[in-house]
């Protein structure tokens, strides 16, 4: 029986829902921290930043930004965390089908300003390694940069870190963006699951037209503030499901009379 519901509810989902689903309105939630993460849902990152890419040459974030965009800020001298941020997002890369990964790149970008691009070309070759399955480079980059660039980064993303001694004190957590540069997520902690990461790129990808599924994926799941992740929407979708059922009941229950009328109304001859 719970089989039954559950492949039905699925069902549901994909053909029913996207009637009823619209697009995610812009969401704003702002905080002061010393260290961490002061959201900025539905803020936009400066396009016209400038970096230096793992082979030396200067790229223009705009110009980076075609698709949705992963941006994982760590720094690469990092001994326990952003190692962490890296390897998982290297798994999570791995497990997603080669044509999903190519709806949104990944773009790893160290806020320390002594980073060089040799350091963020040995990091690539090693992460992309990682994957464990060929990965178009262009896909992932690493980028470092000056300090005001940073800055201004980091600011545009409420990314807060602080430097101690020659480490860093700073959070975790990846920056989902639009492809017009547009604060769209946080995915915190150091491990991510594929469904996360295609969710929120799904979110990213909500201005546009898109398939049916994935006005349909929106529409029943939802993010969880608190847990941090994707849920699906029960309230939401049951609520559905019993209003498709009252039109269908209702429409259902006027039919028999329509047919009544039509079998007593007089017939020429």
């Amino acid at each position: 029986m719970w089989k039954f519901v559950c492949s039905f509810l699925l069902m549901f989902c994909v053909l029913i829902v996207p009637v009823f689903a619209k697009d995610p309105g812009p969401e704003v939630a702002r905080g002061e921290v010393p260290i961490g993460i002061d959201e900025r849902l539905g803020a936009k990152v400066p396009l016209d930043l400038t970096f230096l890419d793992a082979a030396g040459k200067p790229v223009r974030l705009g110009d980076l930004a075609k698709q949705p965009i992963l941006l994982s800020l760590v720094y690469y001298s990092c001994p326990n965390v952003c190692p962490r941020i890296m390897s998982s997002l290297a798994q999570v890369l791995g497990k997603i089908p080669p044509a999903s990964g190519q709806d949104f790149s990944v773009i790893t970008i160290s806020f320390d300003e002594k980073d060089t691009p040799s350091s963020a070309s040995a990091k690539k070759k090693n992460y992309l390694k990682a994957i464990g399955k060929p990965y178009p480079p262009e896909a992932w980059r690493f980028l470092t940069g000056d300090r005001e660039t940073i800055r201004r980064l980091t600011e545009a993303v409420g990314f807060h870190f602080e430097r101690s001694g020659d480490a860093f004190e700073h959070p975790a957590a990846l920056v989902v963006l639009s492809p017009e540069g547009k604060v769209i997520r946080y995915l915190y902690g150091l491990t991510y699951l594929p469904f996360d990461i295609k969710m929120a790129v799904n979110e990213a990808l909500a201005g546009r037209p898109g398939p049916t599924i994935r006005r349909a994926l929106l529409y029943c799941f939802s993010y969880d503030p608190a847990g941090r992740t994707y849920v699906f929407n029960l309230l939401k979708v049951s609520g559905t499901v019993t209003l498709f059922f009252a039109v269908v009941l209702l429409v259902f229950l006027l039919r028999p009379g329509k047919m009544k009328s039509e079998k007593h109304s007089p017939q020429r001859r």
